[in-house]
């Protein structure tokens, strides 16, 4: 029997501790505590235990401190924030008067919450600039301007240096994963030569005979930059540790115990806490900071390329008759004069481009992001107020479709009290109906005297066979907008240049280095600088 290691666990149960915290402490089994617990409460029901001669130490009052008029302060903050970091708690303690130093915090968090075990992971260690690691998280986060609502968390790290790159988006999509990644390239000042990716749609498309087949527009992008993507292994998430495990950081030292007013403001806090805590705390592991190390690993990162990867998409629309394009359940205006036809449209992160048949760009919006049922819209490009000017455009319009739309339109005009209105969605039919069957559809309106909408309709309906969806581009479109596309593609590599990609991570050699010079070094920032979140 071990009579000192028995007293240390009577004294800390009749302190309050639990069996288990007792068990974990002082590296015993948890049947041993047990045991002594039993032992001891039998011999005090015998009335065999002395306190007086008991070789037990009495139990320890509780001293008074200047912690103790905080304690509310404390269990608000753990109750609503089970997993916030002691440095946050004692952050909000020194605002409300706290003048008490860390340790006596940190003891008092670590008292009233009980960290559970975990399992041991190994992590391996690269290179300068060998590897990174990238990931999405999503976090329920209570604005208070925009409500509740959901966000979703990049995050890009060096696998050397720690240093990383945060930000919060509204989407997880392709377009927003590669302006992620460039932006965090930028950040940085280069990337790695590899990046170790989750099995997500955007890098790869599916797993066959236990080899990943990557998303060939990931590939264009990857072959851009240089760098080789990695996909772990299903099923092991520890694979990615090092990009993993700071997401908890984040939650516990950035998140808990800060408000947010929007998007914005979360992101211009994120900005602030990765300058003045993430990238100068000794990092457990390194033990050095973050922005120390990634000093070191610069010269070894991959240089930027001088022109950024085009992550923007070309999807077509047709100009409706209110002269609106639709995107993403929202409306977009463009020039009156396009109204029915079907243009490409090119859709970045933050904008939306209309082009007409010669691309030429004729519009230019930013994106309507998190919000439906929208319309956004240009002066510029609705109708003339004047009358006869949009009617005079409307003529131009009808005369270069040929003689018999003039007449039909000229009927219509006169028998139609909305006749300019009906003129407007005629030119609509042109998107679902090849020009052949609607001028012949009007040559027999005029025929017949039936100048309306309805009536062209009807005849087009018995008439003629609507366009297949593939046939709605025309051969000028289709010819303009493959030139655009091959002056600016990029091919991507062999797939045979990426099959050492399935070896394991020590079979695989070392990645090749290139040098480049440092960037401008960014306006440091002090460690006491204001938090933003509290402006």
């Amino acid at each position: 029997m071990n009579q000192p290691l028995d007293n240390e666990i009577i004294h800390r149960w009749q302190s309050g501790q639990s069996q288990r915290g007792i068990a974990r402490d002082l590296a015993t089994s948890r049947w041993h505590v047990a045991q002594t617990i039993r032992r001891h409460q039998s011999a005090r029901a015998q009335g065999s235990v002395d306190s007086s001669n008991s070789a037990l130490p009495a139990a320890r009052g509780h001293r008074s401190s200047k912690l103790d008029a905080f304690d509310s302060t404390i269990d608000q903050l753990l109750t609503r924030w089970p997993h916030i970091k002691a440095t946050r708690i004692f952050e909000e303690l020194k605002k409300q008067g706290y003048t008490g130093g860390y340790t006596m915090v940190r003891q008092r968090v670590r008292k009233l919450r009980a960290r559970p075990s975990k399992p041991l992971v190994v992590r391996f260690e690269t290179a300068p600039g060998a590897q990174a690691q990238m990931d999405w998280a999503e976090h329920q986060i209570d604005f208070t301007q925009e409500g509740r609502r959901r966000v979703n968390l990049f995050s890009y790290l060096l696998g050397y240096s720690r240093r990383q790159y945060l930000c919060f988006t509204e989407r997880q999509d392709f377009e927003t994963t590669i302006g992620q990644h460039i932006r965090a390239f930028r950040h940085l000042g280069g990337l790695a030569a590899g990046c170790l990716y989750d099995n997500m749609k955007v890098v790869v498309t599916r797993w066959q005979d236990d080899q990943p087949i990557y998303n060939t527009r990931f590939l264009s992008f990857a072959t851009h930059y240089g760098f080789r993507p990695w996909a772990c292994r299903p099923r092991r998430p520890q694979t990615k540790g090092k990009v993993e495990r700071p997401f908890h950081y984040v939650e516990t030292s950035l998140l808990n115990g800060r408000s947010f007013r929007s998007l914005e403001h979360l992101n211009e806090v994120t900005r602030w806490w990765l300058a003045n805590v993430a990238d100068i705390r000794t990092h457990r592991t390194t033990k050095k900071r973050p922005i120390d190390a990634h000093a070191e690993e610069l010269p070894h990162l991959l240089p930027l390329p001088a022109r950024d990867y085009d992550t923007a998409k070309v999807v077509y629309r047709i100009v409706d008759a209110e002269g609106c394009i639709h995107y993403g359940n929202n409306q977009y205006s463009a020039p009156w004069q396009l109204v029915g036809e079907l243009l490409p449209v090119r859709v970045s992160e933050r904008e939306l481009f209309v082009y007409d048949h010669q691309i030429r760009q004729v519009a230019q919006h930013l994106l309507l992001v998190g919000q439906t049922g929208q319309r956004q819209l240009q002066p510029s490009h609705r109708p003339p107020r004047d009358q006869r000017e949009q009617l005079q455009l409307l003529r131009q319009r009808y005369a270069e479709l040929g003689e018999v739309a003039v007449r039909f339109l000229e009927g219509m005009l006169k028998k139609q009290r909305c006749g300019k209105h009906q003129a407007q969605r005629v030119l609509l039919l042109l998107q679902a109906y090849h020009r052949r069957d609607v001028l012949a559809a009007m040559e027999r309106a005029v025929r017949y005297h039936a100048y309306s909408l309805s009536s062209l309709e009807r005849i087009l309906a018995m008439q003629a066979v609507a366009k297949p969806s593939w046939q709605s581009i025309s051969g000028q479109q289709q010819e303009a907008l493959h030139q655009l596309s091959a002056a600016e593609s990029i091919q991507p590599r062999s797939t045979a240049e990426y099959q050492y990609l399935l070896f394991e991570e020590n079979d695989s050699d070392d990645p090749p280095q290139k040098r480049r010079d440092p960037p401008p070094t960014d306006p440091g920032s002090s460690p006491d600088a204001e938090d933003p979140a509290d402006r």
